[in-house]
């Protein structure tokens, strides 16, 4: 490969892009480097070196884009669309590290309608009406142009499959990404999205103080109905120097519902740790009474039983 263009490579990470190429050498050099097969084109004015791309994968992937990975196709597609357009659906959850891609998967821009952006094999482009490339509606990070969370989030929801849908939206509101009424001011101002009474219902699980798929599924299915208190969800508590978060918390009887995951289930360290936070919550005259994941989901009715029972047993008579 040309000297000149080797450098401009190394200083691209392996990418480089045909307008900056014939600045400084002339337009063959970069067409001989294809024909050589030093140089693969990705995307239209966007070239990669070969050997970056997956081998293994030609079969596989139908296109170049797909063979050289997610993190060097993002960057590729950012310096295809030169402020034309910015990532967006689950191409930006990857970027806001809600949802990785995988090799091979389809990278998504969004862009005004007048942009001169089509889709490419590897890459669709979705065109929008009245779609503004400058903040709020759209940010630089990890040195691309990203739509905002919240876009990317209500975007992304008839993408994917029911099963795992809400796992991004909890994360984004656990990792304080965003809040549900962002979310839910995200999704009023658009128009069309299959699935948007269950998406509705989420944020509004959310807005409520809940913060896992299985404190969803415990609200849904058990802490509600008859009998049941209005607990309070997600209540702030200091102990010493430090803050915890109440999952399900009844301020009358000072009893807090707690629920544990699949994922803590036979943990020795963490059962430690839980055991010395009840323990503290105890000093402050909390009952902490705790339901298993597996118990929650097998035996709803017994866990309604016992906690309306424990509840009374902490009512004055």
């Amino acid at each position: 490969m040309d000297v000149v263009l080797a450098e401009l490579v190394e200083r691209g990470h392996g990418l480089v892009n045909r307008s900056v190429v014939e600045q400084v050498v002339p337009a063959w050099i970069l067409q001989r480097a294809c024909t050589t097969g030093e140089l693969v084109r990705v995307l239209p004015e966007v070239f990669a070196a070969a050997h970056l791309l997956d081998e293994e994968g030609r079969r596989a992937y139908t296109s170049p884009l797909g063979r050289i990975g997610p993190d060097l196709g993002r960057r590729a597609v950012g310096a295809w669309i030169r402020e034309r357009g910015a990532l967006s659906h689950l191409t930006a959850l990857d970027v806001w590290g809600l949802r990785a891609q995988l090799p091979g998967d389809l990278l998504h821009v969004s862009a005004p309608a007048g942009s001169g952006l089509r889709s490419w094999p590897g890459v669709r482009v979705h065109r929008r009406r009245h779609f503004s490339l400058t903040s709020p509606s759209v940010l630089v990070r990890q040195g691309l142009p990203v739509t905002t969370v919240e876009r990317a989030l209500v975007d992304s929801w008839p993408m994917l499959s029911p099963a795992e849908r809400r796992t991004p939206m909890i994360r984004a509101v656990n990792d304080r990404l965003t809040t549900p009424e962002r979310l839910r001011a995200a999704l009023d101002g658009t128009t069309r999205v299959p699935g948007r009474a269950g998406l509705s219902t989420l944020l509004t699980r959310l807005a409520e103080g809940c913060r896992s798929p299985l404190e969803i599924w415990g609200h849904e299915r058990v802490f509600t109905g008859p009998g049941m208190p209005s607990f309070q969800r997600q209540v702030r508590v200091r102990l010493g120097r430090r803050t915890v978060h109440l999952d399900l918390y009844a301020e009358p009887e000072r009893v807090n519902i707690e629920l544990d995951g699949a994922t803590t289930h036979g943990d020795p360290r963490q059962r430690e740790i839980d055991l010395r936070r009840d323990a503290q919550l105890a000093a402050l005259g909390i009952l902490v009474v705790r339901f298993a994941h597996r118990r929650l989901v097998r035996e709803p009715e017994t866990v309604r039983r016992e906690t309306l029972a424990i509840l009374a047993s902490r009512r004055p008579r």
